[in-house]
């Protein structure tokens, strides 16, 4: 038999040695699997912007397959983070519709060895399930807006509240602080209802309690969504709003078209709620160490009429 020179041995050993370690390298040579469990983005403005930021993030160009999946309802969301871990994702980031039921999915993906990071919310399971959660403090944000409302000091409080999705992360924090005002007695709950962050829910809520002809001089909605909605049933009623108004109007996420309301005086206070977590995750996998935190939480604030700026508007506000 004739024997190969032994320049083109070497190249084929060389050749051989090389496409074993490409097929052996598993991650580091193929994109990394990210399985997005998520509100969808029509929820909102905050929502949209929250999507859009995941997208751009975990894109192909950086290095990621990503998978998406977008319910408001909690049963949807946990088939589909079980679908994810069926197919075998390296990484589930979850953005839950409510709070609970998520401790067995997530024992599962912990089983299947497969990395979990909450963001924009909170849930209620061990902390030793998950990586790390981004979020907002949600029950920040409503203490923060409910000791503005204080401060305007006014003679009394009746209190149109507009609620979120009930047992969201952000329904319950934005509602634990005007509770207590209720509890106490310093405010009164004219209404209390659910909106589902829908704009137009919310405007037959104030309708109803408009129609009822029970006085209220405040409307503190969830989102601005929802806010907006409210402030559309006062204007078919004719009843002011806003700065030097019959009724105080609070929203909560800042999009610039609500931020535009606010300085305008139409609205008297909207507090805000950041919606990119992406990038912070992304910067956790990738240096491949564990988190110094289990909860990162969005540095945020709240923004009076009497007080914002035009630059305000262009940092803080989302969208267009």
């Amino acid at each position: 038999m004739k024997r190969l020179p032994k320049l083109l041995c070497v190249v084929l050993t060389l050749a051989l040695v090389l496409g074993l370690c490409a097929c052996g390298g598993g991650k580091k040579g193929g994109a990394i699997k990210v399985g997005v469990v998520n509100n969808p983005p029509s929820e909102s403005g905050y929502r949209e912007a929250n999507v859009k930021d995941m997208e751009a993030v975990f894109s192909a160009e950086n290095g990621y397959e990503l998978k998406t999946a977008y319910s408001l309802k909690n049963d949807e969301q946990l088939q589909a983070a079980q679908g994810f871990i069926t197919e075998g994702v390296d990484y589930l980031l979850i953005s839950a519709a409510e709070t609970t039921g998520w401790d067995e999915v997530l024992k599962k993906a912990k089983e299947a060895g497969i990395k979990v990071y909450l963001f924009d919310r909170m849930i209620d399971v061990d902390e030793s399930l998950y990586e790390a959660a981004v979020v907002s403090d949600m029950a920040k944000e409503g203490e923060t807006a409910v000791q503005w409302l204080l401060d305007q000091n006014l003679d009394t409080y009746n209190v149109i509240h507009i609620q979120g999705a009930m047992g969201s992360d952000a329904q319950i924090g934005r509602t634990g602080a005007l509770d207590e005002q209720f509890a106490s007695g310093k405010m009164n709950k004219v209404v209390q209802q659910t909106a589902t962050w829908d704009e137009a829910e919310a405007k037959k809520i104030v309708e109803s309690v408009i129609n009822s002809g029970e006085d209220f001089n405040v409307i503190y909605a969830e989102n601005d969504g929802m806010a907006k909605g409210a402030v559309a049933a006062l204007d078919e009623a004719g009843i002011t709003h806003g700065v030097d108004g019959q009724v105080i109007v609070m929203g909560f996420d800042c999009n610039k078209w609500a931020l535009r309301e606010l300085k305008a005086g139409a609205w008297n206070y909207d507090g805000q709620c950041s919606p990119f977590q992406a990038k912070i995750i992304s910067d956790l996998i990738k240096s491949g160490s564990a988190p110094s935190s289990k909860k990162i939480i969005n540095e945020e604030k709240g923004f009076d009429a009497k007080t914002i700026t035009d630059s305000d508007i262009e940092t803080y506000g989302l969208g267009e």
